[in-house]
């Protein structure tokens, strides 16, 4: 009888232990994620947008007469003196007789070239009294920013705006040599003699500006009419950055905002938004989508050392801040999806996927910031699968 017991004992651990195994192997395995973790730190968003360099000021010299060039006498890249280097040579084509109507155009527009000068000198006269005051609001930041009153950032805007003055009151007295060209050219015209020839006079147009030659447009000797563009020239050392931004990206963008211009070639160059243009114009896209997009000018602050390799037309990337900020709880923004109108995230809770909506402030490429339904430390799903559900069991992927 004893025998007996002990047999029906041993059958009924059998039995057990296949119930048992049964259940362990039938029992649904853990979901294997990835998981990150809210956590409070800094937070940047910025817009990233392919852009190019251009010389602040580019000029293109033109043939101020009319008449027969002769081959340049300078080479792409050569240096300039303002005033002093002759960038072309021209032969002016023998004029005939000059009747009663065209002098009195001549006389008519002497008087607009008289007109134009004396518009160039009140010009200039405003662009120094620009150039003065932004030099005393600099000397008072200055003074301010010593007595750690005013920030670097506003000390910054100041020495900007003086740059942007003298840059400005440069172009002007630019200017008014271009009108003072032109008045001489119709004062010559009508000084000349009728029907004389003159084969051995010679016009030699000097560079406006100190720089470089960027372009010869007109390299060989040929015949060229008045106002034809002969050379190209300008100060590499007043780069500029260029980015056509979406408009919709471009009305976040405060004058002043700092910038980092990467991707040509070199390190990382600090710059700061100088401009942001009123107007949006029309662009294609690559993908054959037209875009409305606005331009913003960014101002270069790394050392003219560090940047001496760029030249004008330059592609580069320009990476401008939106917004910025410490002590921020954010989250990857691989762990969030969208919960009806809400994001939400799983929450990783004893081991099980829990379903937490969360209010998202602010967000780049990686990061999120989250303003409630977190706490620093909550453990979060990233790139969850239709696997992962409210409730589900999960594990922890090798090396996650």
């Amino acid at each position: 009888m004893l025998s007996r017991h002990k047999g029906w004992a041993l059958f009924a651990l059998v039995l057990i232990g296949i119930a048992v195994a049964a259940a362990v192997l039938l029992r649904p395995r853990p979901v294997l994620v990835d998981l990150g973790r809210a956590e409070t730190g800094s937070l940047a968003v910025t817009v990233e947008e392919e852009a190019h360099t251009r010389i602040r000021n580019l000029f293109t010299v033109s043939a101020p007469v009319s008449g027969r060039v002769l081959r340049t006498p300078v080479r792409v890249g050569d240096t300039v003196a303002e005033g002093e280097t002759v960038l072309a040579t021209i032969l002016p084509t023998p004029s005939g007789l000059v009747d009663e109507r065209t002098r009195s155009e001549l006389l008519a527009a002497l008087t607009a070239a008289d007109a134009a000068t004396d518009l160039a000198r009140h010009e200039i006269g405003g662009r120094e009294a620009e150039v003065r005051f932004a030099e005393s609001e600099l000397e008072r930041k200055q003074s301010l920013s010593g007595r750690n009153v005013l920030s670097r950032e506003a000390l910054e805007e100041a020495e900007t705006r003086v740059r942007t003055a003298q840059h400005a009151l440069e172009a002007a007295q630019a200017e008014l040599e271009v009108r003072r060209s032109r008045r001489t050219e119709i004062a010559a015209r009508l000084e000349e003699p009728s029907g004389s020839e003159q084969p051995d006079r010679k016009v030699h147009v000097k560079a406006p500006v100190s720089g470089e030659v960027l372009r010869i447009l007109q390299e060989s000797e040929s015949i060229v009419p008045a106002g034809a563009p002969l050379v190209e020239v300008g100060d590499l050392g007043d780069l500029e950055v260029v980015a056509d931004l979406l408009s919709t990206d471009a009305v976040q963008v405060e004058v002043g905002a700092p910038a980092r211009i990467v991707d040509w070639g070199g390190a990382p160059l600090d710059a700061r938004v100088a401009e942001v243009e009123p107007i949006a114009f029309p662009k294609i896209s690559a993908l054959g989508i037209e875009e409305l997009r606005a331009r913003v000018v960014l101002d270069i602050k790394a050392a003219p050392g560090t940047w001496q390799r760029l030249g004008h037309g330059y592609r580069v990337t320009a990476q401008i801040l939106l917004w910025e900020a410490d002590s921020v709880l954010k989250v990857p923004v691989a762990s969030l999806f969208r919960e009806g109108e809400d994001w939400a995230v799983f929450v990783v809770q004893a081991g099980r996927a829990a379903v937490r909506k969360v209010a998202i402030g602010r967000m780049n490429e990686d990061e999120a910031q989250v303003l409630e339904g977190l706490e620093p430390g909550d453990r979060v799903v990233l790139y969850p699968s239709d696997r992962v559900t409210d409730g589900a069991r999960l594990a922890e992927r090798a090396g996650g």
